[in-house]
C-alpha cells in the first residue's frame, strides 16, 4: 500500500513545472500556466515549451531536465502519444508527482486501456505518484500555497472543505458552483481515469494527513477499490463527515438469477448497504451534497430526530414539515410548556403548535424570541426557520434576529446551543444560501475562512428534510458501539474450499448437489436440519424411520428452484407408506415435465413447524464482492421482497441492523402468538455466512430458504440450500483480502457421517 503522505507534492509542492505550456491563449496548457500565476502560487513556475522561449512572459524550457532546478510537480498537458517521452524527462528530473491532464487512455477503448496500463508502470517504476489521465487538475487553496494546477479560470473561497469529482467536466461547474454558495474549499481534486491516485487514496490523504478538513466531499461514478474504500471510511468517519454522490450504475451483464438473492439483489442495494455500514452519507444530487456540506461546517450535528419549524408563512412551514418526516424526522407537537411560553408574545393569530406559525407580521423580535424558547425546549433536537419577506419587515433585520438568537444559545453553552439551526429565506430578491454575523466575511468578499457565525440556508424549505435526515443518520451510526469483526475457530474454510473445487473440477461452474451443499454448510458451522438424501422410495423410507415421524420429503435437484410449484414438497408424513407415495408421486410430476434427470433424490427431514421462515442469502456483485441478503423466507422473499442486504465483511452491528432492519421484523420478536425466533443464532448465521463469502471466493451464489428460526435458545435450521460455484483464479487472494479473521480449525461439534449403503445423514 502506498504511504498517504506522497500525495503531499500534488497538494501543497514547493514548486511546478507546466509541460505543454502553449502560447496559444485558448490551448490548455497556456490557460493552466496562466491561472497558476494569477492564483498567487508559492514557488516557482516553469513553462516547458521546446518552441517558445517564453510563455506568458515567464522563462520556457525546452523539457523537466533542462530545468536545472528542483521540480516537485509536473502539470502535464500534451497529446496522448507524447505522454511517454515527459514521464522519462520527469522521472530523470526527480520528479514527485504528476497531473497528467491530457485524454486519449482507458476512456477512449482498449487501446486506450493499453496505453494507460503502460503509463502507470512507467510511473511507478520511477517513483512517482499520478493524478489522472483525463482529469481537470487539483487546487489548494491555503495561503502559503495557492496552488491551481488545472484549467479553472479562479481559485474557488478558501474553507475546510475538500472535495474530489471524476468528472472533469462537472468539477468545473462544481467549483462555480462552490463560490455562489459561499462555500470555502480546502482542496479540490479531479481523479479522471483513476490509474494511479483514486477516491480511495483522497480519502486516506485528506481524512489522515490533511487534518485542517472539516468535511470531505466525493463526486464518484466507480469505486476503483470499494473495499479499501470502505475500509478507510470506517475508520474516518467516526470523526469526519464524508458525503458522497455515487453517479452511474454499474452493467451486471445479462444472465439469469438463479436464486433467490441474487433475483432482488441489485448493484444499487449494495450500494445502499455499502454507505449504511460504513458511515459514509450519501447525497443522492450535488445540490444536496452542498446543502450538507454547508449545513456540517456552519451547525452541530442533530442529537436527535424531533425537529421544529418557526416561520412567517403556513404553507412553507407545511412544506417544510412534510420534507423533514419524509427525511425520517419528526415534526410533533411542542409540550404544553413550550407552547405557553410562545403565546406569552405571539399574537393570538399566531400557532404555537410544531411549525409555529408566528404569521406575516412577524418582525426580528418575534423570531428572536421565538427561536430562543424553541431551542430551549427539551422536546426539540433541531430548528429549521423560514422567513418568506412580505414587505412588512426589512429581511436584513430578521436576518440579524435570527443570528443573534442563534448566537446567545451558543454563548449559553448548554444543550439548546448544541442544537443545529437551518434557515430558508423565500421569495426574496436574491437567493441567499447563508446568513454571517456582522464578525463574518462580506457576501462580496468570500474568499477567506468566516470566524464569525453562520446559519446554512435554502432556497426551498423541503430540501432542509433530506439533509438534516442525512446528518441525523450520520450521528446515529457515529454514537454506536465499535465495529467488531467475529472469527470463528470452527469454520472449516479448506475444507468448504475443497468441496467447491472438487466440484468445479467434477462438473465445471454451477451448483452443487444438495448433498454437498448440506456438507459444506455444515464445515462452515451454519446449522442445517437434520436428514439425509435418499435416490430411492425405500431408503427415504429407511431415513424417515432413523428420525422419527413426521417428516418432510422434498425434491433434491440443482436445476430446480421453485420446488413447491411442481408439487415436489411433501409436508407432514406419518409413516413410512406415505414417505414411499411422496416419492413416487415427485418422481412422476417431473415425468411429465419430461425433467426426471433433475432428480437427484429426495431430501427427508424432520417435519419443523411454528417456526418464523427466514432467508439468508449471497450473491457476487461485480463491484462489491460478496453481498449478503437477509429477509423472509419462503414465499415471502418473492411476494413481499421484505429483504435487507449487507456488504461483506459484516461485524455483529451490521449483522444486527441488517436483522431489525425488515419491514417483518416484529414477527421475529413475537407477535400475536406467533413465537419469537432466536435473534443471536440468525446473527450467528449471518456473520458465518459473512466470513465464508469473504474467504471462499469460489461461492458466487447461496441461496439458504427457509431457515427455521426457532425459540429463544433453540437456534436455527437450514432446511433447504441452494449454492453455485464458480471458477476464482487469483490464488493469492484465496484466504480473503485483508479479512480480520483467523485460520480456521475442523468443527468441533458438527459431523458428517455416510451410511453402509452410500446414503449420507447428518
Amino acid at each position: 500500500m502506498s504511504d498517504p503522505a506522497g500525495l503531499r507534492p500534488l497538494f501543497s509542492p514547493e514548486s511546478v513545472a507546466v509541460v505543454g505550456a502553449s502560447r496559444d491563449p485558448d490551448a490548455v496548457g497556456h490557460r493552466i500556466l496562466v491561472g497558476l500565476l494569477r492564483s498567487g502560487f508559492q514557488g516557482p513556475v516553469y513553462p516547458v515549451n521546446p518552441r517558445a522561449r517564453q510563455v506568458a512572459s515567464v522563462k520556457a524550457y525546452p523539457s523537466v531536465k533542462e530545468i536545472g532546478e528542483s521540480v516537485e510537480l509536473a502539470v502535464v498537458a500534451v497529446p496522448a502519444h507524447g505522454i511517454p517521452e515527459v514521464v522519462e524527462d520527469c522521472g530523470e528530473a526527480g520528479v514527485k508527482a504528476l497531473v497528467v491532464i491530457s485524454a486519449g487512455f482507458a476512456e477512449t477503448g482498449e487501446e486506450g486501456r493499453k496505453r494507460q496500463d503502460e503509463l502507470v508502470r512507467m510511473v511507478r517504476d520511477r517513483g512517482m505518484r499520478m493524478l489522472g489521465p483525463n482529469c481537470l487538475g487539483a487546487l489548494y487553496t491555503h495561503p502559503e500555497v495557492r496552488l491551481n494546477a488545472s484549467f479553472a479560470p479562479v481559485l474557488p473561497p478558501r474553507g475546510c472543505v475538500s472535495l474530489c469529482s471524476q468528472s472533469g467536466a462537472l468539477g468545473i461547474a462544481v467549483l462555480s458552483l462552490a463560490r455562489e454558495l459561499c462555500l470555502g474549499l480546502r482542496s479540490f481534486a479531479s481523479v479522471g481515469n483513476q490509474a494511479d491516485v483514486a477516491g480511495d487514496d483522497l480519502l486516506e490523504y485528506w481524512g489522515e494527513e490533511d487534518r485542517e478538513n472539516d468535511v470531505l466531499l466525493f463526486y464518484l461514478e466507480s469505486f476503483k477499490n470499494p473495499r479499501r474504500f470502505g475500509e478507510l471510511a470506517r475508520r474516518i468517519c467516526g470523526w469526519k463527515p464524508v458525503v458522497v454522490v455515487k453517479g452511474g450504475r454499474t452493467e451486471a451483464g445479462e444472465r439469469a438469477a438463479g436464486s433467490h438473492t441474487a433475483a432482488v439483489g441489485g448493484e444499487e442495494k449494495a450500494v445502499e448497504a455499502f454507505f449504511r455500514q460504513t458511515g459514509l452519507i450519501r447525497a443522492e444530487t450535488l445540490q444536496d451534497m452542498f446543502g450538507m456540506a454547508r449545513a456540517i461546517a456552519e451547525q452541530p450535528l442533530p442529537r436527535g430526530r424531533r425537529f421544529a419549524v418557526v416561520t412567517n408563512a403556513g404553507g412553507p412551514g407545511i412544506l417544510c414539515a412534510d420534507g423533514l418526516e419524509a427525511g425520517g424526522l419528526t415534526v410533533s407537537a411542542l409540550e404544553e410548556g413550550t407552547r405557553h411560553n410562545l403565546e406569552e408574545f405571539l399574537p393570538e393569530e399566531a400557532s404555537t403548535a410544531n411549525p409555529v406559525d408566528m404569521i406575516a407580521s412577524a418582525g426580528p423580535e418575534e423570531y428572536w424570541k421565538s427561536l430562543q424558547t424553541v431551542l430551549a425546549a427539551d422536546e426539540v433536537d433541531g430548528v429549521v426557520v423560514i422567513h418568506t419577506p412580505v414587505g412588512v419587515v426589512e429581511p436584513e433585520k430578521v436576518e440579524e434576529a435570527i443570528l443573534g438568537a442563534v448566537a446567545e444559545a451558543r454563548l449559553r453553552n448548554d444543550t439548546a446551543g448544541q442544537k443545529p439551526v437551518y434557515a430558508s429565506v423565500i421569495g426574496g430578491e436574491e437567493e441567499v444560501y447563508l446568513l454571517c454575523d456582522s464578525s463574518g466575511h462580506e457576501r462580496e468578499d468570500p474568499d477567506r475562512r468566516r470566524p464569525g457565525l453562520s446559519v446554512p440556508a435554502f432556497p426551498f424549505p423541503e430540501e432542509i428534510g433530506r439533509v438534516a435526515g442525512r446528518l441525523v443518520a450520520y450521528q446515529e451510526w457515529k454514537e454506536r458501539e465499535r465495529d467488531h469483526f467475529p472469527t470463528f475457530r470452527d469454520q472449516d474454510v479448506e475444507g468448504v474450499r475443497n468441496i467447491c473445487r472438487r466440484a468445479l473440477e467434477e462438473r465445471g461452474e454451477g451448483w452443487l448437489t444438495v448433498e454437498e451443499a448440506r456438507e459444506l454448510l455444515q464445515r462452515a458451522g451454519i446449522p442445517v436440519a437434520r436428514g439425509g438424501v435418499a435416490p430411492t422410495a425405500d431408503e427415504a423410507a429407511e431415513v424417515a424411520a432413523d428420525l422419527g415421524f413426521p417428516v418432510a420429503v422434498k425434491l433434491a435437484s440443482t436445476e430446480i428452484t421453485h420446488k413447491t410449484e411442481m408439487d415436489a414438497v411433501k409436508l407432514g408424513l406419518e409413516t413410512a407408506d406415505e414417505v414411499r407415495t411422496a416419492f413416487r408421486e415427485i418422481r412422476e410430476r417431473l415425468e411429465e415435465d419430461d425433467r426426471e434427470d433433475a432428480m437427484e433424490g429426495v431430501l427427508v427431514q424432520p417435519h419443523l413447524h411454528g417456526a418464523a421462515e427466514i432467508l439468508l442469502g449471497m450473491h457476487q456483485d461485480p463491484v462489491f464482492g460478496p453481498v449478503l441478503a437477509f429477509g423472509l423466507g419462503g414465499v415471502h422473499v418473492e411476494i413481499l421482497e421484505d429483504v435487507t442486504f449487507g456488504v461483506v465483511p459484516l461485524c455483529r452491528r451490521d449483522a444486527r441492523e441488517m436483522i431489525h432492519r425488515i419491514r417483518g421484523f416484529r414477527l421475529l420478536e413475537g407477535y400475536r402468538g406467533h413465537p419469537a425466533a432466536d435473534l443471536d443464532a440468525l446473527e450467528d448465521a449471518l456473520l458465518r455466512l459473512s466470513t465464508l463469502a469473504d474467504q471462499v471466493k469460489e461461492l458466487e451464489e447461496l441461496d439458504l430458504n427457509p431457515v427455521f428460526a426457532l425459540e429463544p435458545g433453540e437456534g436455527c435450521r437450514v432446511v433447504d440450500a441452494r449454492i453455485r460455484v464458480r471458477i476464482w483464479a487469483d490464488d493469492e487472494n484465496e484466504s480473503g483480502n485483508g479479512s480480520e479473521n483467523e485460520s480456521p480449525k475442523e468443527p468441533e461439534n458438527e459431523s458428517t457421517n455416510e451410511s453402509a449403503n452410500g446414503r449420507r445423514s447428518t
